[in-house]
């Protein structure tokens, strides 16, 4: 088993003392954010872009370190700067 933080042991704790119950409705609940989460997530448009080797030399490694495709961390990226929950850092 992997080694646990505090949190995840503390939670891993709580749910063997019996702490947590389903809630209902639960299942409808989970079905309506199921389906945001496939309207967020859907890509059905193809961009194409020109960008430095350097930068998505830097893309590729940051990706690498998070065990994810670059393409999936620039879409990643796009998405969070769209929603507004990634703004510019003041140079």
């Amino acid at each position: 088993m992997a080694r646990l933080d505090p949190e995840e042991k503390d939670l891993l704790d709580s749910f063997a003392r019996g702490e947590w119950r389903s809630v209902e409705g639960g299942g409808a609940e989970f079905k309506r954010y199921r389906e945001y989460a496939r309207a967020t997530f859907k890509k059905d448009r193809r961009v194409n872009i020109r960008i430095s080797s350097k930068d998505l030399e830097v893309l590729q490694k940051r990706a690498l370190e998070q065990g994810i495709p670059y393409q999936t961390l620039m879409a990643s990226i796009l998405h969070k700067y769209a929603a507004g929950r990634l703004a510019e850092k003041n140079v």
